[in-house]
């Protein structure tokens, strides 16, 4: 089976229809997986988190070979309806957009406490005494870096690997961010799994920012700006790959974000990236949003190209090569 259709329909799924909470999602399934690993594997040091690293990556791709099998077996439609489903789901374009405007919509309205409650679901930073500025700045910050690893990584890893390989980063990716923290509980046990983030999203980042570049062209806003912020300001943040989306927005948008935060408590000084030329607004989100839809669709694009010419399979590229 050609992945280019699947994906393709995945694809305007997610568009589409976003992340319906109630609906069965294999990533929820992932957390669980991780919080079982985490129960019978943690200890206050790293080759534990080593061991706990492996055995979640092996778990997963246990059950994707299983739902690969079992799609061997399906009649063509069936085995194809639920290719797209697998595939839907490790997409989140749509998802990131409905997320962050629910706290924009809080905003807008004056409501502070709820849009206070609404980042926390979806920062890692502490949110309770943030003013609407840092608010918003905190919701571009996160489109920013999410168009990274929530969006672009996905479709890449899809290319690449196609479906174990979307998995296989979602997995990745789920661990970091559930035990990723440089605080006391998670500073050696969840260092593998940061590390692990980090390789992973290394070129996705990078290809994001060149896309965040291109994508400012064809909204007509300072790409210039953005190529600028992004050679200045790219390593500026705390992680290897967060600075280059960061960087490529708050330069396209005329913007600043970065600065100090509070984690677990304790405030991090981080540096600012980026001018603020223009005020972090509505209008400032609204132009956020218009550039994580024209990025995700070019990046979406140059999958679906790649996977037709290439008529690939269920591994995507790889299927080229094996």
């Amino acid at each position: 089976m050609n992945l280019a259709l699947p994906f393709l329909l995945a694809y305007l799924l997610d568009l589409l229809l976003g992340d319906p909470p109630t609906w069965p999602h294999p990533v929820k399934l992932l957390g669980r997986i991780i919080q079982y690993w985490e129960s019978v594997l943690y200890q206050p040091r790293v080759w534990p988190g080593a061991l706990f690293w492996l055995a979640v990556m092996g778990t997963t791709l246990i059950l994707v070979f299983g739902v690969m099998l079992i799609m061997a077996l399906l009649p063509p439609w069936l085995a194809l309806v639920v290719l797209v489903y697998c595939l839907y789901a490790g997409l989140a374009t749509g998802s990131l957009h409905r997320e962050s405007l629910q706290v924009e919509t809080a905003l807008s309205a004056g409501d502070l406490t709820a849009a206070r409650e609404r980042l926390a679901m979806i920062v890692g930073r502490e949110t309770g005494r943030l003013g609407p500025e840092e608010i918003r700045r905190a919701v571009v910050e996160t489109v920013a870096e999410n168009l990274a690893d929530g969006v672009v990584a996905p479709m890449f890893f899809t290319l690449a690997l196609g479906l174990p390989g979307l998995y296989f980063y979602k997995a990745a990716n789920t661990m970091d961010s559930m035990v990723g923290y440089k605080n006391y509980w998670y500073a050696h046990f969840g260092k593998v799994a940061a590390r692990a983030d980090d390789v992973l999203n290394f070129i996705p980042a990078r290809v994001t920012a060149l896309l965040m570049i291109l994508a400012a062209v064809l909204l007509k806003l300072d790409w210039r700006g953005a190529v600028r912020v992004l050679w200045r300001d790219r390593g500026k943040a705390a992680s290897p790959n967060a600075g280059w989306p960061e960087a490529a927005m708050a330069g396209a948008l005329g913007v600043r974000l970065g600065g100090p935060s509070t984690y677990f408590g304790r405030q991090v000084e981080k540096p600012f990236i980026g001018e603020p030329t223009q005020p972090l607004d509505q209008e400032s989100y609204g132009r956020a949003i218009q550039l994580l839809y024209v990025t995700s669709g070019l990046m979406a694009a140059l999958t679906l190209a790649s996977l037709y010419f290439g008529r690939t399979g269920i591994w995507g590229l790889w299927s080229l090569v094996r």
